[in-house]
């Protein structure tokens, strides 16, 4: 379970983007939303220690993480996926998903019982993803990679690492409809098959719609928070859209 309590966040130069977040997520897949510049990139990289909180706390299935750092909190079972997906010249995508795995064995086994993920191992995670693994395994991950396929090579990072807690920050931003249509396919896969929680900063309503529940920011505050059944009409009410 992830609780925040009273969490707020100012910048250094004194702007107060997060004022008092009190929130208990224990479900598998939350969906984060609201309007842009409300504070939902800022609250997912406050969980993740990408940023320290200003003020409060939070724990992650009881322990305090307030002041870990993003390293331990990844060592906790925290992942963390960019709106932009991060390159690395010289990497593979074999060894990055050998490091993502080896990494996650502390919380869940790996598809490849918790071992040095082998190729087989590595295959299967990039099928699931709908990659042609012989396509991908031996890439490095660089410029000619396309920001879709990116996007689906760190889910499967995420995916190969099994942690408690996984983050996406607008994983739809800056990929084509057909990419986004297998996105889609991917998170309803892992709502079906992850045993730690997911939460996803969006605004797309597709993928609003296959969370079990949906918090909404504004200003910096939580604006609503509850069953997407309940919320998701709502926020569509008289707009078309979810926020």
């Amino acid at each position: 379970m992830l609780e925040l309590n009273h969490v707020g966040y100012t910048t250094e130069d004194g702007m107060e983007i997060l004022h008092d977040i009190t929130l208990k997520i224990d479900e598998r897949f939350v969906a984060v939303t609201g309007p842009n510049g409300g504070g939902k990139s800022t609250l997912a990289k406050v969980i993740a220690g990408i940023y320290q909180p200003t003020k409060g706390s939070i724990l992650l299935d009881g322990v305090d993480i307030t002041n870990m750092s993003i390293t331990d909190r990844a060592k906790e079972g925290i992942s963390f996926a960019f709106q932009q997906p991060v390159r690395f010249k010289g990497l593979k995508v074999k060894d990055l998903l050998k490091l993502a795995a080896g990494n996650g064995a502390k919380y869940l086994m790996s598809i490849a019982s918790g071992k040095t993920l082998d190729i087989a191992g590595i295959c299967d995670i990039l099928s699931q993803e709908g990659l042609c693994a012989r396509d991908y395994i031996n890439r490095e991950l660089n410029s000619s990679l396309s920001g879709g396929e990116l996007k689906r090579i760190e889910i499967a990072m995420i995916r190969a690492r099994g942690t408690k807690l996984s983050l996406f920050d607008e994983p739809e931003a800056g990929i084509d409809l057909w990419s986004f249509q297998n996105l889609i396919k991917v998170f309803e896969e892992m709502h079906e098959t992850n045993h730690g929680s997911i939460i996803i900063i969006s605004h797309q309503e597709r993928i609003l719609d296959i969370a079990d529940k949906i918090v909404v920011i504004k200003d910096g505050n939580i604006d609503k928070y509850g069953d997407k059944d309940d919320i998701l009409p709502q926020l569509l009410e008289g707009t078309g859209s979810p926020v």
